[in-house]
């Protein structure tokens, strides 16, 4: 009985194999497309990234006029007043939009119209009849999506402004995501009191308003550069002890510097000596619009991706708090491996997942900061636009007796639509990386 027993077990074994070997094949799951939202997120995030930044160097670049001459302007930069506030072109124009667009015309081009069509350049501008709208409507300077108030193509600026902001939230987010993973892992790693300390230091910045801090980064490295560039402080104190040492000669008493201050204040006729004397003294330092563009950008980066790395610390420290415990970190100091080494080599490949959901979450972060910033007016600074500081100015543009609501609806729109493409693909990657969620 006992050898039937093992038989019977035996055969039921070989029908399972048999079974198993027929079964049709089990699907592959790419963890990549778990997430609808996170593949919607990233096509749009894919064509975002080519039409803007693929863009910035056209955008940025001198235009050219009609003959191929170079303009000396940036595109972004170029327009004519007299073609401001044009609806986009596939809108409904109304009497003013009409007006507009005829004045916009050249000159020249409009007298030659009304010389052949034996009319004045009055009538033409004034006519609103179709078979004189015929005759100027080819002429019309088109905006696919509306000029702003200095006649300057919103699309251009839409494409150069998406470029410069996400540029910036990139940056930024990568400015963020390194200090707080190297002030994570190290604290962790550390342990002990330096752990306790630096993450004291992380607690009382957590309890500072955020916006704030970037506020007061951003508005004290613009005094610093102002200050570069004038050198008001130094010319104020070399003014105050000049009027010391002048009293000293005179008095035999040393003033002090506020007394100094009273002085000047109380004698005009010193007081604009002294000032013809700093200039010569102090010149005015001569900075490029170019270059201070420049600084005003990384000093940007620098002021959101410098105040935005502490929720990465303590992700990353708790991380690797759980990782350096593991066996595999315990077996790598066994057998002598340097700190560098075990952190390199076995930690951080383990910290990727994070790092990567937790950068797509701050990219959009840092876009939003930027874009509040230059809402603000201290941020990126016109004339260079981005999607911040063109909702600004279109904002002014909404009132009750004539809006010019494409200033304010596209930018708003496109801020809005990348916002919400980055945080799909932030949950899509966090779909991928996440072990608990595989098929």
């Amino acid at each position: 009985m006992a050898n039937d027993g093992a038989k019977i077990e035996e055969c039921v074994e070989q029908v399972e194999s048999i079974s198993a070997l027929r079964a049709p094949q089990r699907r592959k799951d790419n963890p990549l497309t778990r997430s609808l939202a996170g593949m919607l997120g990233m096509g749009v995030l894919g064509v975002m990234f080519l039409v803007c930044l693929g863009s910035l160097p056209w955008t940025l670049s001198a235009g050219v006029d009609a003959d191929g001459q170079s303009i000396g302007v940036p595109r972004y930069d170029a327009g004519s007043p007299k073609a401001g506030r044009l609806p986009p072109s596939w809108w409904v124009y109304d009497e003013q939009d009409i007006e507009r667009s005829t004045k916009a015309i050249e000159p020249a081009v409009l007298e030659q119209i009304a010389l052949e069509h034996g009319s004045t350049v009055d009538q033409l501008i004034e006519a609103q009849d179709e078979a004189t709208l015929d005759l100027v409507k080819p002429y019309w300077p088109r905006y696919w999506l509306g000029s702003d108030t200095l006649g300057r193509s919103l699309g251009v600026r839409l494409l150069a402004g998406g470029g410069i902001s996400l540029t910036i939230g990139i940056a930024a987010a990568l400015i963020s995501v390194s200090i707080g993973t190297i002030y994570g892992a190290f604290a962790a790693y550390v342990g002990g009191k330096v752990d306790s300390v630096m993450m004291r230091a992380v607690d009382v910045l957590y309890g500072l308003p955020y916006i704030l801090l970037v506020v007061l980064l951003a508005v004290a490295s613009d005094a610093m550069v102002d200050e570069w560039v004038t050198h008001n402080k130094a010319k104020a104190k070399w003014m105050q002890n000049q009027v010391v040492e002048t009293q000293f000669q005179e008095t035999g008493e040393k003033l002090s510097r506020a007394d100094a201050r009273i002085l000047l204040g109380e004698d005009q006729q010193l007081h604009d000596e002294l000032v013809t004397q700093a200039l010569a003294l102090y010149p005015r330092r001569e900075i490029s619009a170019g270059t201070r563009t420049m600084l005003d950008v990384l000093t940007l980066l620098v002021a959101i991706g410098g105040v935005s790395w502490l929720t990465m610390a303590r992700v990353i420290r708790g991380q690797v708090l759980s990782l350096k415990n593991q066996q595999f970190v315990e077996a790598a100091q066994a057998i002598g491996g340097s700190p560098t080494r075990i952190f390199v080599r076995h930690l951080l490949p383990n910290l990727i997942g994070p790092i990567v959901v937790y950068a797509t979450l701050a990219v959009p972060q840092a876009i939003l900061q930027e874009s509040f910033l230059s809402f603000l007016g201290i941020g990126v600074k016109p004339p260079l636009p981005s999607w911040g500081n063109l909702a600004a100015e279109g904002l002014g543009e909404l009132n009750t007796y004539r809006s010019h609501w494409w200033l304010l609806f596209f930018p708003c729109l496109l801020l809005g639509v990348t916002l919400l493409a980055m945080n799909f693909v932030g949950e899509g990657l966090r779909e991928a990386f996440d072990p608990k969620r595989q098929r």
